[in-house]
């Protein structure tokens, strides 16, 4: 399987930024997917997931309300609406999809400064 992250990039505080992650080589829809971030000097954390079948979803407390998760499984395609952004969200973000095998991308970097 192969997870492909897009959409980072720099950001001024306050703004918007909607990265995605796009599949192949496995069956998407049956995965619980999420995303990670890691910010340099600190432990890879845990920011949003979303389950299979009924897209039940989970924020981590930093970023609920000002982020989205969301999935395309028409697209094999993750989302992750990010708004209000501040300066602590800037890390590399990655995407990881699980169910008996667990997969990673590459991650995407993004900057939240003025």
């Amino acid at each position: 399987g192969l997870l492909v992250e897009s959409g980072g990039g720099l950001v001024q505080p306050g703004g918007s930024l909607s990265p995605s992650c796009a599949a192949s080589g496995f069956t998407f829809s049956n995965y619980s997917l999420s995303w990670y971030r890691q910010a340099p000097g600190k432990a890879r954390e845990l920011v949003a997931s979303i389950t299979s079948t009924v897209r039940s979803t989970s924020y981590a407390d930093s970023v609920k309300g000002r982020f989205t998760i969301s999935r395309d499984n028409a697209k094999n395609t993750l989302y992750l609406q990010m708004n209000s952004l501040k300066p602590e969200d800037t890390a590399v973000y990655y995407c990881n999809a699980r169910r008996i095998l667990n997969y990673w991308g590459q991650g995407t970097q993004v900057t939240v400064s003025s």
